[in-house]
């Protein structure tokens, strides 16, 4: 995005390896072009980006996020920006948000927040992948740690940077090592899957960490993934759960692991378990709403009704605009 000015914003749309099914549609070429990209080619997208979307928005005011926005939601005419591509819009939407901060001299985080005091989040970095980022080799998608005792930023990531190592000898040493996952975490060979949080602990103690005080394991179960209207079946272990007992396995991990963020314990549909299990633990674990709210506001509203969840994981890309 070019302003007027000279000024130019560039920004790239970003795409999970699971998705929500409430989010913005990630428009892809499918069979409906010549594709040399198994149908992934994103020339539709980018075609749209070129004609209809330039031609909606040249002349407007860029600093005027929301009027570009609602231009964008506007002209797809869909709830879910299947039309013209969620990531489509949402890279015009972020384009022209760093060009305004860029004409502005301003960073972007300070072009969002104004005079409003900011807080840097925590990390949560994986150590070990799973799911859709490690071939399903286990069933949990994220196992992650929070440097729960850094006092930076920057500590935290060297403190994760020890455990990342500690944890790759000892799986190397244990023959439990089979590579790196899309993610960066480790590739793991487990028998179960907590057998994953017993290697996590290990790693943290062997990195000269104390779990639970210096540091807590985070996991983004992404039960959507193995979730169906039959229940829940874990792949590794080859056994079937319903929603009880998928919550019931969870809240045993709680209990004998440090484990303090906990991100779709259940399906993204199953409203009751993900109520149920904020209620049981809620109070002192972290969790998450991704695939379960997919930065959707009517979705976080009513989880706010229903008692589900006590944090939502934001991610621009399935709103498919910035505001």
């Amino acid at each position: 995005v070019t302003l007027a000015g000279g000024a130019i914003g560039r920004a790239i749309a970003p795409a999970g390896a699971s998705r929500g099914s409430h989010e913005a549609i990630d428009l892809r070429d499918g069979d409906t072009v010549d594709s040399e990209l198994a149908g992934l080619g994103v020339s539709l997208a980018v075609q749209a980006v070129q004609t209809e979307i330039a031609d909606s928005l040249r002349g407007l005011d860029a600093a005027n996020q929301t009027n570009v926005d609602t231009t964008l939601i506007a002209l797809d005419g869909t709830p879910n920006k299947a039309r013209l591509g969620g990531n489509a819009t949402i890279a015009v939407s972020m384009a022209a948000l760093h060009a305004t901060a860029r004409a502005a001299g301003l960073p972007v985080w300070r072009m969002l927040s104004g005079d409003n005091p900011v807080r840097l989040p925590l990390p949560e970095i994986q150590i070990f992948g799973g799911g859709a980022h490690a071939g399903r080799r286990i069933d949990i998608q994220d196992c992650m740690v929070m440097a729960l005792g850094a006092g930076s930023f920057d500590e935290a990531v060297l403190m994760t940077a020890e455990i990342y190592a500690a944890a790759g000898s000892l799986m190397a040493k244990s023959d439990r090592l089979a590579g790196v996952a899309d993610e960066g975490g480790w590739w793991p060979v487990f028998d179960s899957n907590e057998e994953a949080l017993e290697m996590l602990v290990r790693a943290i103690e062997g990195a000269g960490y104390i779990p639970g005080d210096q540091v807590g394991i985070s996991l983004d179960i992404a039960a959507s993934e193995f979730g169906s209207a039959a229940g829940y079946t874990l792949g590794l272990e080859q056994r079937r759960l319903d929603s009880d007992g998928l919550i019931e396995m969870l809240l045993g991990w709680i209990e004998r692991y440090p484990i303090v963020s906990i991100e779709d314990p259940v399906a993204e549909d199953d409203h009751t378990g993900m109520a149920r299990f904020t209620a049981a633990v809620g109070g002192r674990v972290q969790i998450i709403g991704d695939d379960y709210l997919v930065t959707n506001a009517d979705r976080i509203a009513e989880a706010v009704r229903r008692g589900a969840c006590n944090a939502a994981l934001i991610k621009p890309n399935q709103a498919g605009t910035i505001t």
